[in-house]
């Protein structure tokens, strides 16, 4: 992480970004209390992509030395933001039609937004008899063009076990049309296991979240720092919600709980 940002001390490796911000993680916990309904919930989760995209894009965009004119006749010059840069953020819906459409908007403002593009990926989880998760599957696309040399974001909520990301990012690069420059994944709450999961099996992702949920693991390993004793840390339960986590988001913002 740049020196733009404090970072959670951990130890789940450099391609894990948890910024230290009070105001956020303010937020986040309201956004998981059962009285936090719409339209308040739409507005938290707009508040905490805007906050977070914009840490990984000071830390991770592409940036040049530019003059712009001001209304006074004069040229500023200064270190700014490079326009040119291609971005696709990928809607892997249902929880990441807001957050997806969020970094969509703010990066339409500050980069040509021609070269700022919106794919779209309708996924569910798999489950067997006992409930219990098995895996991710893609029942349909929704792709704008090649990803050759695009920077990729995942705007996905909660990190829960990591299939569904794992399966995007698998469908990217059998389908994709070229090899982006980065992958990053945008998460406000994720768990051990997810990290574990995306660093077997994605390794090219960088995750950026808010917080690593492990309400589970022993007494011993919470009194830690995170990652410190990773292969004992456990944020899911038996059906693999994250705890404490925020409930089922993606049903809990489309009001789609029973």
């Amino acid at each position: 992480m740049s020196d733009f940002h404090r970072q959670i001390d951990h130890r789940y490796g450099p391609k894990v970004h948890i910024p230290d911000d009070p105001y956020m993680r303010t937020l986040l916990a309201e956004l998981g209390r059962p009285e936090t309904i719409q339209p308040r919930l739409n507005r938290l989760l707009a508040s905490l992509y805007d906050g977070l995209l914009r840490v990984c894009i000071n830390d991770l965009f592409p940036r040049d030395t530019r003059s712009v004119r001001t209304r006074m006749g004069v040229d500023y010059r200064d270190v700014l933001l490079n326009p040119a840069a291609e971005v696709v953020t990928v809607d892997i819906a249902r929880a990441g039609i807001q957050p997806s459409m969020v970094c969509f908007e703010r990066l339409s403002t500050v980069l040509d937004p021609t070269g700022v593009r919106q794919d779209h990926v309708i996924m569910n989880r798999t489950t067997n008899a006992a409930g219990e998760v098995t895996g991710a599957a893609i029942s349909g696309t929704k792709i704008g063009g090649p990803v050759e040399g695009r920077i990729m974001l995942f705007p996905d909520p909660m990190g829960a076990t990591g299939s569904s990301l794992c399966e995007v990012v698998r469908w990217y690069r059998a389908h994709g049309e070229g090899a982006p420059v980065r992958w990053i994944s945008l998460n406000l709450i994720v768990t051990p296991e997810f990290l574990r999961r995306i660093a077997a099996d994605a390794p090219e992702l960088e995750v950026y979240c808010w917080r690593v949920d492990r309400g589970l693991s022993p007494a011993d390993v919470l009194g830690m720092p995170p990652g410190l004793a990773w292969d004992r840390e456990r944020g899911l339960n038996d059906h693999h919600y994250i705890i404490p986590g925020a409930g089922g988001l993606g049903e809990v913002l489309n009001n789609a709980l029973h």
